[in-house]
């Protein structure tokens, strides 16, 4: 039962170091800006991840593209490795590294945001996927532990949760996650 509790507990401390940190909140309220005028602009919500990580990125695109509290039309958001016959084609005709890179370089374009999930910030295929998205004018933002790690000086947007431990930066990934989908569905669909 105690340990138990200590895990809640560690969870509950990750998200209140959050709350306390400015700098965090300012981007999490910036990228809810970026966000809500690229769905008004017509264009496209890109998420990507790895394990855990794909399963969150593809958890939040749902939220944009189904619903999060409001019955309303379908936001454009994907998640870029749901399908299964490119994923493994390109990852076995050239690499892993270059699956979420290929799929921005054919379906991208200038004006989109990729959301990449990364614990470490060090995930190699999302890092070039990061690097084609700067080359087309794509607003890049990482979701990463306490470095930021490679992407850090790759992103437009850093959200580096205060943590080296990956399940409760997962944790507070989805509930940052979902602070953005709520405050975007608010923005953009509230008449002014």
């Amino acid at each position: 039962m105690e340990k138990i509790k200590s895990i809640i507990e560690a969870s509950i401390q990750t998200k209140q170091q959050i709350l306390q940190n400015d700098e965090i909140i300012a981007t999490i309220e910036k990228v809810v800006e970026v966000v809500t005028n690229t769905f008004k602009n017509g264009k496209r919500v890109y998420f990507c991840g790895n394990g855990g990580s794909a399963a969150d990125a593809q958890h939040l695109a749902a939220e944009f593209s189904g619903r999060f509290y409001t019955d309303r039309k379908a936001l454009p958001a994907e998640a870029l490795h749901c399908n299964t016959s490119y994923l493994t084609a390109v990852a076995n005709d050239y690499g892993y590294d270059v699956v979420y890179a290929r799929m921005i370089d054919g379906i991208g374009e200038k004006g989109d945001i990729l959301i990449g999930l990364s614990t470490s910030g060090n995930s190699g295929n999302i890092i070039k996927a990061f690097e084609v998205a700067k080359d087309k004018g794509i607003i890049t933002v990482a979701f990463t532990g306490i470095t930021g790690g490679q992407m850090k000086a790759i992103s437009d947007y850093l959200i580096n949760v205060p943590s080296a431990d990956t399940p409760r930066i997962q944790e507070s990934h989805i509930t940052i996650g979902h602070i953005i989908c709520q405050l975007v569905e608010e923005k953009y669909f509230t008449p002014l």
